[in-house]
This record gives C-alpha cells, structure tokens and sequence, in this order.
C-alpha cells in the first residue's frame, strides 16, 4: 500500500512538472509568436496576449508546490541554526502551522468565490475564469497536505535533523563539504611528522 501511495504521490509531482514545462512552452511560443507578427507583419493574435498570462499563473501557483516539495523556497536561517535540535523543531512545527493555515485560507477564499469566478469570462478566450484561477484550489489542497504530513512525520520522529533548516543555498554543501576534506587533510598531513 505504500509503495502505491509512494508512486501516485511521485506521479502527482511528475505532473505538475509537465504542465509547468507546458505553461513555459505557451509562454514562450505565443509572445515570441506574437513580437515577430507585430515586429515584421504589423499584425498580432489577440489570444497571445492572453494565454501566456494565464499560463504565468499557473506556472506560479503550480511551482509553489513543487518549491515547498523540494524546500527550495527563500528564507533567513540565522536565527534556527543558533537554536538546539528542539527549538528547530519547534520552529519548524510552527511554520509548518502556520503554512497549513494559510493554505487553507487559499482553498476556503477560492471556495468563497467560486461562483464569481465563474460567472466571468476572460476578454479575449471567453473562457470561465474558473480554469484560470481555479488553480489555486490544487495548491491550496496540495499545500495543505504537504504541511500535514510534515506535521505527522515530526511528532512520528521522522523528521532528520537536516530536514529542520528549510533554507539550503545552492552550492553551500559542496563547499562544507570542501572545506572539512581540506581541513581533514590538513591535520592528516600535520599528524604524519
């Protein structure tokens, strides 16, 4: 059973991974497309002015999961690291809390204003706007579940203690790591005289 639920989660990452790669391409191809028929042709397609829009906030939606997936979000980790493996683990609880609140905040507001959204067409597609900002009931939900299942891990102890940071620069562990062979190697070949 949870082999099945590793690969639907797996497959649910995958996903979102697609249609953003999908939302980038629509980006990418109708402004393009758009910027060389007004540049050479002094025309344009109206629903290229719109569609990479619409993408853009499917990409940021969307990407705010697989950020929070990845822990690849920003963030200030001055003050955790100073903190015992409790307070981390306090700290950490709390924003995990206070990340599940406002996820549902995003899915209860979208709820709240479904029928608005709805009712509304976009300009140009004349499609519901639903499918627009729809969106935001998937990351809501998504966000939410993420946070609650870290929550259960922690109080299980399934939490690893480099879990606790969620800041990780980019490069930061290859130069630790760097660093501690150099300085291993230093007293390596300070012990050999």
């Amino acid at each position: 059973m949870s082999d099945l639920l590793d690969s639907a989660v797996r497959g649910f990452y995958r996903l979102i991974e697609i249609i953003l790669v999908l939302c980038m391409s629509v980006m990418l191809v109708m402004v393009f497309g758009n910027v060389v028929l007004r540049l050479f042709f002094n025309t344009g397609i109206d629903l290229s002015e719109e569609m990479p829009r619409f993408a853009f906030v499917w990409m940021t939606f969307l990407g705010g999961i697989i950020g929070l997936h990845r822990r690849s979000h920003l963030g200030v980790d001055m003050v955790v690291q100073a903190l015992p493996v409790l307070g981390r683990k306090v700290c950490w609880a709390i924003s995990q809390v206070i990340m599940f609140i406002c996820a549902l905040f995003i899915f209860y507001g979208t709820w709240l204003q479904h029928d608005i959204i709805a009712g509304n067409a976009s300009p140009v597609a004349q499609i519901s706007m639903l499918w627009v900002y729809g969106v935001s009931y998937v990351t809501g939900a998504a966000i939410a579940l993420i946070c609650l299942s870290n929550l259960i891990r922690l109080v299980q102890g399934k939490v690893p203690d480099n879990e606790l940071i969620d800041v990780h620069e980019e490069g930061l562990t290859e130069g630790l790591e760097a660093e501690r062979d150099m300085k291993a190697q230093q007293m390596a070949g300070g012990a050999k005289p």
